[in-house]
């Protein structure tokens, strides 16, 4: 049998139904034929009250929907409804006749008084329904039935019908049975069957075509709101001031029930969007946008929207309009390489937000720099191109901030002068015997050294080296190395009152992609005072 919701007599009558399929399993004596005919009646009651609701169900959609304006998807829903109930009276009427013609020709028709004639007949009954070689109109009846079913889930996909006329093999009871298992759908209803039992049989048919039909139509005035509103769903809600409570404050809010129908697909909007709505339950997600803050960083903003619902009496609208307010998000700049920002290298920053937590994700854009992402959420290198940097912090898609930094150049090196190791002091000279080795050395500034280790990489490329003596050149020049080395060759020629005259050939810096490049020097001519 179809399933659905039921009355409690459609129950009642289902379960009178269960106690006829066994009795017919059973092949039951005409003792109980009388019992047979008050439940055909009783099913034939329950399939004419339900046929007036059906019909009361179809004409609220077709008032309904002229009282929407006889909109076109509507009087698409007011067809398919008439359809149904063409469809199922087509089926109802075949059935009807079938019923005539087993009182007529297997129960001898009618007496004065309305009561079958022959009511114990069953060769009759199988001759009509079953036939002699399954050639019975039961056969056709079952196709039939069936296709009835699936014409029907047309109009309701959500439905879960299931056949009207199975074979025993497919029934609940009879499955059971050895002696009826293996019969088919004829055999099994009508094969020794009295007339008041084949009757009650085709009358159970016709109540599961009724309430099936009702389902249908229900479904299709819900979608047109001619169904009463029934308010099915009762949920539990909690509305609170706020999801984060301050140790030490009051927690806020309100409990309250909500109801909503399941009969009805409401129509929201808000802000002038349509919302998507779930089960009866509008789902709204929303990237909240800032602007102009208060003093305490809050932007004031409403939610305004509505709620439609295609009710009995027409379309009904309740409206709302409800404030927030969105906070300014903050952010921190931690950084090892500030202040300030060195052009040309790799400037390391930290950017957090605390207030965000867990929604902090954000991007950079940079003018002025080029911006390298390390992986780490917030951790980036600036890397400076011009005199000034305006950084750009975005997160989910929203500009939060522009940061100004100031770019200065990378501070010249310091060039340290080594005499046989130690640094030559200009005041006092150095003999003739300790100036066996010069060397010269970049010593980057300090406070760039700290701040920018990896950038912070000077070398002296080379140096050449003469004796002169007042302004004449006595011997050389020779030249050495990077790491310096020994002036041995010219002090042989060397006297007191000389002088060693070094010149710096270039000085490099390797930046913290290994990129080596010239770095122009103030002095590059160092006297060394011979004595």
């Amino acid at each position: 049998m179809a399933g659905g919701k039921e009355t409690p007599r459609q129950k009642m009558i289902g379960m009178m139904y269960l106690v006829l399929t066994a009795m017919l399993a059973l092949q039951v004596s005409s003792a109980l034929l009388e019992k047979f005919i008050l439940l055909n009646n009783s099913l034939e009651t329950s399939t004419g009250s339900a046929n007036r609701i059906n019909q009361s169900t179809l004409d609220n959609i077709r008032s309904t929907v002229e009282k929407s304006g006889n909109r076109a998807a509507d009087l698409a829903v007011v067809k398919q409804a008439q359809e149904v109930r063409e469809i199922t009276s087509g089926i109802v009427t075949e059935l009807d006749a079938l019923k005539d013609q087993i009182v007529t020709e297997a129960g001898g028709g009618r007496d004065e008084e309305g009561n079958i004639k022959t009511p114990n007949e069953e060769t009759k009954v199988g001759a009509i329904m079953v036939g002699n070689n399954k050639n019975g109109k039961a056969y056709a009846l079952q196709t039939k039935l069936n296709q009835y079913v699936q014409q029907l889930q047309k109009y309701n996909p959500n439905a879960k019908f299931t056949p009207l006329a199975v074979d025993a093999k497919d029934d609940p009871i009879a499955s059971r049975s050895k002696e009826q298992k293996n019969k088919d759908f004829a055999e099994l209803n009508f094969e020794q069957t009295p007339v008041p039992a084949a009757l009650a049989v085709l009358s159970q048919r016709q109540s599961d075509i009724r309430r099936m039909e009702g389902e249908v139509l229900d479904y299709l005035a819900s979608k047109v709101g001619a169904q009463d509103i029934k308010f099915d769903k009762i949920l539990a809600m909690i509305s609170m001031e706020s999801k984060v409570v301050v140790a030490g404050t009051k927690f806020k809010g309100e409990m309250f029930l909500a109801a909503s129908s399941s009969g009805i697909t409401p129509r929201m909007s808000l802000n002038g969007g349509a919302v998507r709505v779930d089960g009866g339950v509008g789902k709204i997600e929303f990237t909240a946008q800032g602007g102009t803050y208060d003093k305490n960083g809050l932007a004031k903003r409403a939610l305004v929207g509505s709620i439609s619902y295609q009710a009995p009496d027409g379309m009904k609208t309740v409206n709302f309009n409800q404030e927030y307010f969105v906070a300014k998000p903050s952010y921190e700049i931690e950084t090892a390489s500030m202040p300030p920002l060195y052009l040309g290298c790799a400037n390391k920053l930290s950017i957090q937000s605390p207030q965000l937590g867990a929604l902090w994700n954000p991007t950079f854009t940079a003018n002025g720099a080029a911006v390298l992402t390390s992986g780490e959420r917030g951790k980036i290198t600036v890397i400076p191109n011009s005199a000034q940097v305006s950084l750009n912090v975005n997160n989910g898609g929203s500009l939060l901030g522009t940061n100004e930094f100031k770019v200065n150049r990378v501070p010249r090196p310091t060039l340290r002068l080594l005499v046989g190791g130690a640094e030559y002091d200009d005041r006092r000279g150095v003999s003739i015997s300790s100036a066996r080795t010069i060397q010269v050395q970049a010593i980057p500034d300090e406070s760039f050294k700290n701040f920018m280790p990896d950038d912070a990489k000077f070398r002296v490329t080379g140096i050449q080296v003469s004796l002169a003596q007042g302004s004449r050149r006595v011997a050389g020049p020779i030249t050495l190395g990077p790491g310096g080395g020994s002036v041995g060759n010219l002090a042989s020629e060397a006297q007191p009152g000389m002088r060693y005259v070094v010149e710096v050939q270039g000085v490099q810096r390797q930046n913290f992609r290994g990129e080596v490049s010239d770095v122009p020097v103030a002095q590059k001519y160092f006297p060394i005072n011979l004595n």
